[in-house]
């Protein structure tokens, strides 16, 4: 088959793929919208993953949610990757920075230092925050000091589970190096079903 054909056949497949998850998010926006109650961890299969919606710069994500203090953000690396903070008040987020520093950084320069375009925070199903005055605390204590900083064993999404009490539960990984794994523990941290929302600033 010439080479041709076969780019064809592939571009095809991932229009089907990309309209197959536009369809599913949108369906997920529908059925969340009918929901007059927030949704916990019971309400879903066992083998379910927590996150309803992603961040997503691609799909249209149709909740704009004001942020409180100690509620997850997040924004896309390089179309790949997220990169993960807390909102500590005072459109401030502070982050592990990729030389080590933890840092308050407006919402403005969160985004402009990576290539994602709008910001998300992690919601219950009635788009209310997942926040913590707790994880607030814990991170501005940790402002201007410096971790040995790891791009997989001491990440932002390290810094960001570390600034949760600590857990001796066996639901929660302590040593997380993704951003699924930090969605894992944030779920059965609030027991909350997680939808990624548009962050209103």
């Amino acid at each position: 088959m010439p080479l041709p054909l076969l780019w064809l056949g592939a571009a095809a497949l991932s229009a089907i793929a990309v309209n197959e998850l536009k369809q599913d998010r949108k369906t997920c926006q529908s059925l969340r919208g009918k929901q007059n109650r927030v949704l916990t961890l019971n309400d879903i299969n066992s083998n379910e993953f927590p996150v309803m919606t992603y961040p997503s710069d691609v799909f249209t994500t149709e909740q704009c949610v004001q942020p409180q203090i100690g509620a997850i953000v997040c924004c896309g690396v390089a179309g790949i990757l997220d990169h993960t903070g807390i909102w500590i008040g005072d459109n401030t987020i502070a982050e592990l920075d990729g030389n080590g520093l933890i840092k308050p950084i407006s919402s403005q320069r969160f985004i402009k230092e990576r290539s994602g375009k709008q910001i998300f925070i992690a919601c219950d199903s009635l788009a209310q925050p997942l926040a913590s005055d707790f994880v607030s605390e814990r991170a501005i204590k940790q402002l201007f000091s410096y971790q040995d900083y790891h791009v997989l064993y001491n990440n932002c999404h390290q810094f960001v589970w570390q600034c949760f009490p600590s857990q001796q539960n066996g639901e929660f990984q302590q040593n997380i190096t993704t951003f699924r794994e930090l969605n894992y523990n944030i779920a059965h941290y609030f027991n909350r079903v997680i939808y990624w929302d548009a962050l209103q600033v």
